[in-house]
């Protein structure tokens, strides 16, 4: 194992990333073996999983050199299941979506590692400070690339909260007429902005969308609203019977509701729908992913809801129901990944 990962680094030290992940590869497998120490009855499974991330963040760095970023994507979420808190990973996977042009989730990834580097670190502002500028860089490439819908964020602080939901509501529509279809703020959780913190200390937002397209607009106010997340369309479990709907489906709203609930998520640390609400709809769209008989993809956005899981007691509290459900739901991917089939909780909560 020493072997390896020395002759990997020495690999990536001279900018030879093929080998050098063929050689990060092999460590993997070793560590997947229990060889994490001399002794591998010895080896504790933190140090397996401390050792195994640092593996996968270097996989990271070789696949996105290699201009293979779909494949770094898949390591990154891997590295933050090892070791959620380390906000280096998460600028890792930030990096990877940028390069797939997933900017609304890129701006998520630059968020959360800004939050878990000012919990751990605190006094390197420098770092902070430019790492909140590539969430701001990523949240602005988001807005400049979409069509379907627009933005508003009103600065919130105890006021009434309807009375300034009407008012944002209405400021928005004379602002963006030509997205005026449908028109709502979010009514749960405040948003934060990428913002220096000695300009703008503990400042929140209201988050107001309007869109193009009013059943569009309305499925996404309806998911975002509703306590638990339920893929907007999908009222019952897809059967292979249904596959030409669920394609149809895919193509035609699929993509516009994920791109503006990504973007709902890019300025929102904590959901009030519960914390484990972003992952239940990844659950969803791998759900969708399955019955269009697209296995890989449906591989890693399991993979990304075991991370985004993995990451969610570091952001916020988690009271003794939503840490049961969190587990639960962490196994119950685990088995879907495995191929293995049986009542979950996560069957039962298609089933609600």
């Amino acid at each position: 194992l020493r072997a390896a990962l020395r002759d990997g680094s020495a690999r990536c030290g001279q900018r030879d990333f093929a080998a050098a992940a063929a050689r990060f590869s092999a460590a993997l497998q070793l560590c997947s073996k229990g060889f994490a120490t001399d002794d591998p009855l010895k080896s504790s499974p933190e140090d397996i999983s401390r050792l195994a991330g640092w593996i996968e963040s270097k996989l990271v760095i070789c696949y996105l050199k290699l201009g293979q970023p779909g494949l770094a994507l898949h390591h990154s979420h891997r590295s933050i299941i090892q070791n959620p808190c380390d906000f280096r990973s998460h600028l890792r996977q930030a990096a990877c979506f940028r390069c797939l042009h997933r900017y609304s989730e890129a701006a998520r990834s630059a968020m959360v590692a800004q939050c878990l580097y000012v919990l751990a670190e605190g006094a390197g502002l420098e770092t902070s400070d430019l790492i909140q500028l590539y969430w701001q860089a990523m949240t602005q490439e988001a807005l400049s690339t979409e069509v379907s819908f627009s933005v508003l964020y009103t600065p919130f602080e105890k006021e009434d909260k309807t009375d300034k939901i009407k008012e944002a509501n209405k400021t928005f529509a004379e602002k963006h007429p030509d997205y005026a279809q449908h028109i709502f703020t979010d009514p749960h959780g405040i948003h934060l902005l990428p913002e220096k913190a000695e300009s703008h200390p503990h400042q929140q937002y209201l988050l107001t969308l309007g869109f193009r397209n009013k059943e569009i607009g309305k499925t996404v106010e309806t998911s975002v609203t509703r306590k638990l997340p339920v893929f907007p369309g999908q009222k019952t479990i897809f059967s292979l019977s249904m596959e030409e709907k669920a394609e149809t489906f895919w193509q035609n709203t699929e993509k516009r509701i994920m791109a503006a609930m990504a973007f709902i998520g890019s300025t929102k640390i904590k959901d009030e729908r519960g914390p484990c609400a972003r992952a239940i709809e990844q659950f969803h769209r791998a759900s969708l992913l399955g019955q269009l008989q697209r296995g890989e993809e449906q591989a890693q956005v399991m993979t990304q809801a075991m991370a985004e899981l993995a990451t969610v007691p570091y952001l916020q509290r988690l009271s003794q129901e939503d840490d049961k459900l969190l587990q639960s739901l962490m196994a119950d991917a685990m088995d879907i990944l495995a191929g293995r089939t049986g009542e979950r909780v996560w069957t039962k909560i298609q089933k609600v």
